[in-house]
């Protein structure tokens, strides 16, 4: 890339604009010292990048020269805003007071009424509490001119302090350091919205209210926002400059953390300051730093604000009229006087038409008698400097738009940026070029430049009217989802009225007034290692079936299988072919794996409601998941196999164990770590099982040793104990149910039912005109259509939003950043209230246990499967640690199983085999 060239010829290096010879060697070097190449703007994008992620980390942020301020501002406006505002707009010698009403109607056309107060130097140079004094009796002046109705009706106000503050909270922010002029004492370090507050108070006459601390910068971003244009990026060129954008709030490190955007004042008028600029300042602007109220502070600043603009046009003129180049020579004295020029003439200088008359009537006015040919020169000069401060100001902007770009993960950022300020506003060219610049240096981001109308009162109203909006909607959300955020007392009592239930449940007495059935499985032990040989399993609970060969051995677990499918005719025929055909898979099966003619002990995984009788005898209760083969219903399904194989004439079938799903996972993760003794699944559905001491156990014979019961604790609740824990959105979701009223804990934690339990809520927002603006999409209305997978999706830590509404957008839903927070916000409340109470459950199992065996503290290992547990992001961290909380003195490890209904089965069958073996012949 070459030089930064300008679109008309008159920006040229050479004297064109008035068709003469080049000019001279003294001249052109100026202008080359002030010209900056495309690579030079490319390098100081880099530099502010740099000084950018400086000041948004928290380790960093001391050491950085742009402070990157959080202002608290989470939001852009949505265009409903409205009510009355007042605002206070402090500026260098003025008091500006405004009342400003919002109709609703996109903030198209606020109301205004304001009134400028002259404010006296020396109250901008004593004590602050004058300053702050000034400003109210200025307000209350105002007010007496405009306030309608009852004096003491609260008024809300926003503060607009054109000054660096380190705010903790929108209305609270301690001023860094003044600036502009101001000295007034006892300021610096104070929270500025309580001294106005105080001096607002003091006055005793009007109840306002200081709801929040802006600068005009974040004002202009604020005043360029509408309905259907969000405004993400403010920009300030006038006496000094500065910018503001909205940030991805888990990167603002300084601010508490927030899921949200806010936006950050980033004060990049200190850049530069560490030296990252020290290869293009020239000695022009060396000169003018030295000459500053702070020298080496604001190096951006002193290169691009109104205040310094003149004053570099005027050092290059000294130097070229000292050199003889300008003037013939004279002129120097004058030029040697600080401020004799302005900003605003050299603006007026550049102007094509009317520039070179501007330049005469300007150095005329100084006493100068320019020539033609110095007007030309001083054109070019003016130019250059212009030129300079709008590509330097583009940098600035681009390095604000990749940065946005790149923490959004986007191939492609559109943003309109809200400008304001004299310098900006004071020639188009100014525009023309930051405009064309920032394309250049940012060319994945299309930038739309939109003048502020109005930042420092608009937009503090608008301001204003946005925290009041969000405010009013955060207590409508935290209303809505209040219970389903559980408390250390709700998982307390869920945990005790699990207790209750398992003691009923285990009563030879009680056990039909619990709704957790405790069922003995009759599985005995669990795997210690020295299990040995080849067994079959078998998986049945849906469409497909398994058959396994699994080999175990001192070096570990071997196994083979392979897929059979039911055909729907026969899920739904005669309960003969029904399992006919599982013993013709098996027959294949055997066939193929050269195990024909052998006899292997079988573990026989049915997922389908069972009363067990004995390890290898249970009755089917009912059929689910699509099946309904007739004559089984009442029946021990480990007979009607044998049953089968007679009539097959396979004689090599000897099913010692049939077992649930979840007893199948305590045993396969058993035999990788022996204290496991629970087993929990935690994905379409939920249930748990656990080696109870038989003692206990009132449904089965023996009073020694231990038995694992399979709690069932899906119907938790059943009996209604779980009423008040019960959301309407449970209701909802319950009624249409093919069970109504029945598993009613599996209902508020298993992967069937929490999208639903979404989909609710966010209908609910919908209706309340809190999310996607009041408009649902006919999907959402869909029932099921919120798949509990997309919690799994919102929720990864890290996921951008934009992929957030990515998820929404393929539901027909038009979700902004603010809808996808929420959606967010949604998904993690009712996840959490999931894993929570799974811990309360398995608090109450893992106490129990503890006290059962008389122990101070239990250590003990957890099976778990199911892909609710496996695949969301934040599940099994919420779980683990509610668990640490309700049992403080059970120290429970969790190991994730591997194919429990096939393994775990098989493994049933190796601890029968090897208990069996150990106790020899009866």
């Amino acid at each position: 890339m070459g030089h930064l060239l300008p679109c008309r010829p008159q920006e040229n290096l050479q004297p064109g604009c008035c068709d003469e010879a080049p000019a001279l060697t003294l001249v052109q070097r100026a202008l080359l010292e002030l010209t900056l190449s495309l690579e030079t703007l490319q390098a100081v994008k880099g530099h502010m990048l740099e000084a950018m992620a400086k000041g948004l980390s928290r380790q960093m942020h001391a050491q950085a020269t742009m402070r990157m301020l959080p202002t608290y501002i989470c939001s852009t406006p949505d265009g409903t805003e409205k009510g009355d505002f007042l605002v206070v707009e402090l500026r260098r010698r003025h008091v500006r007071t405004l009342w400003v009403t919002l109709l609703g109607d996109g903030n198209q056309s606020p109301q205004l009424r304001d009134r400028l107060f002259d404010m006296p130097e020396d109250v901008t140079q004593g004590k602050g509490e004058e300053l702050f004094d000034f400003i109210a009796q200025c307000l209350c002046q105002f007010l007496d001119g405009v306030c309608p109705g009852d004096p003491q009706q609260r008024l809300p106000l926003g503060f607009v302090f054109p000054f660096s503050c380190r705010q903790t909270r929108l209305d609270q922010g301690e001023l860094i350091a003044w600036s502009k002029g101001f000295r007034c004492s006892e300021v610096e370090g104070q929270d500025v919205v309580q001294l106005l507050q105080a001096a607002i108070n003091k006055q005793e006459r009007y109840r306002v209210d200081v709801i929040a601390l802006m600068n005009n910068t974040v004002g202009t971003m604020m005043s360029c926002s509408m309905e259907e244009m969000p405004c993400e990026v403010g920009l300030v060129i006038d006496v000094g400059t500065n910018s503001c954008f909205m940030a991805e709030g888990r990167l603002v490190e300084m601010a508490e953390e927030t899921s949200r955007r806010m936006c950050v004042n980033t004060e990049w008028g200190s850049f530069g300051d560490d030296g990252a600029l020290s290869d293009i300042l020239t000695p022009y602007d060396q000169c003018v730093d030295q000459e500053s109220a702070k020298p080496g502070e604001k190096r951006f600043e002193k290169l691009i604000g109104g205040l310094y603009l003149g004053e570099i046009v005027r050092h290059v003129l000294a130097k070229l009229a000292t050199e003889g180049e300008l003037f013939g020579g004279s002129g120097v004295p004058i030029l040697g006087t600080k401020d004799t020029l302005k900003t605003q003439q050299v603006l007026e200088i550049i102007d094509d038409e009317a520039g070179l008359a501007a330049a005469r009537g300007t150095l005329q006015a100084l006493g100068l008698a320019p020539s033609e040919q110095d007007c030309c020169h001083v054109q070019q000069v003016c130019r250059a400097v212009v030129t300079r401060a709008a590509g330097l100001c583009a940098a600035g902007l681009a390095a604000i738009l990749s940065h946005m770009c790149q923490s959004r993960e986007l191939e492609q950022l559109k943003a309109n940026v809200g400008v304001d300020g004299a310098v900006y506003r004071g020639h188009a060219r100014f525009g023309e070029i930051l405009q064309r610049v920032t394309k250049l240096l940012a060319p994945e981001c299309v930038a739309t430049l939109v003048p502020s109308a109005d930042g420092g009162g608009r937009g503090a109203a608008v301001v204003m009217a946005v925290a009041l909006r969000l405010a009013a909607q955060r207590r409508e959300v935290d209303q809505l989802l209040a219970p389903l955020r559980l408390g250390p007392t709700d998982l307390q009592r869920v945990q005790a009225l699990m207790r209750r239930e398992m003691e009923l449940g285990l009563g030879q007495e009680t056990n039909a007034q619990s709704s957790v059935r405790m069922l003995p499985t009759y599985v005995c032990g669990t795997p210690d290692g020295t299990e040995r040989g080849d067994f079959l399993a078998l998986d049945l609970g849906g469409t497909n079936f398994r058959v396994l060969v699994v080999h175990v051995a001192q070096d570990g677990i071997r196994m083979a299988s392979e897929i059979y499918a039911i055909p729907l005719a026969v899920m739904q025929g005669t309960g003969e072919a029904l399992f006919d055909h599982i013993i013709d898979c098996i027959m294949d099966f055997q066939q193929k794996q050269g195990l024909t003619g052998q006899v292997l002990p079988l573990g026989f995984t049915f997922s389908f409601p069972c009363q067990q009788l004995g390890l290898d005898k249970a009755v089917l209760l009912s059929w689910t998941k699509g099946f309904s083969a007739s004559g089984c219903v009442g029946k021990d399904v480990v007979q009607m196999l044998r049953e089968a194989a007679q009539r097959k004439q396979h004689f090599g079938l000897d099913v010692v164990a049939v077992v649930n799903d979840t007893v199948g996972t305590m045993m396969s993760c058993g035999y990788d770590d022996p204290s496991c003794e629970i087993g929990l699944i935690v994905g379409t559905g939920t249930n748990a099982c656990y080696m109870e001491e038989m003692q206990n156990v009132g449904t089965a014979e023996g009073e020694q040793g231990r038995m694992c019961i399979n709690m069932e604790w899906g119907a938790f609740g059943d009996n209604g104990c779980l009423d008040d824990i019960f959301t309407d959105f449970d209701q909802l979701v319950d009624e249409k149910t093919i069970n109504p009223g029945k598993q009613r804990f599996e209902k508020l934690i298993s992967g069937m039912y929490l999208g639903e339990i979404v989909r609710h809520i966010l209908l609910a927002l919908v209706e309340k005109h809190i999310l996607f603006r009041g408009k649902p999409s006919p999907k959402l209305q869909t029932r099921d259509i919120f798949q509990t997978k997309f919690l799994s999706t919102i929720e990864i830590d890290g996921l951008a939003l934009r992929q957030v509404r990515g998820v929404l957008r393929d539901l027909e839903l038009d979700a902004s950043f603010e809808d996808s927070v929420l959606v967010r916000e949604v998904c993690q409340a009712v996840s959490l209230r999931a894993a929570q109470l799974c811990a309360a459950g398995l608090a109450a199992v893992v106490e129990k246990m503890r006290e059962s065996r008389g122990l101070a503290q239990l250590a003990v290992t957890v099976g778990v499967d199911g892909t609710l547990y496996k695949m969301h992001p934040r599940f099994s961290q919420h779980l683990q640690r509610t668990l640490r909380d309700l049992a403080p003195n059970c120290t429970v490890t969790f190991l994730q199983s591997e194919d429990g209904s096939g393994k775990g089965a098989a493994l049933v069958a190796a601890v029968h085999c090897r208990v069996a073996q150990a106790q020899g012949p009866p």
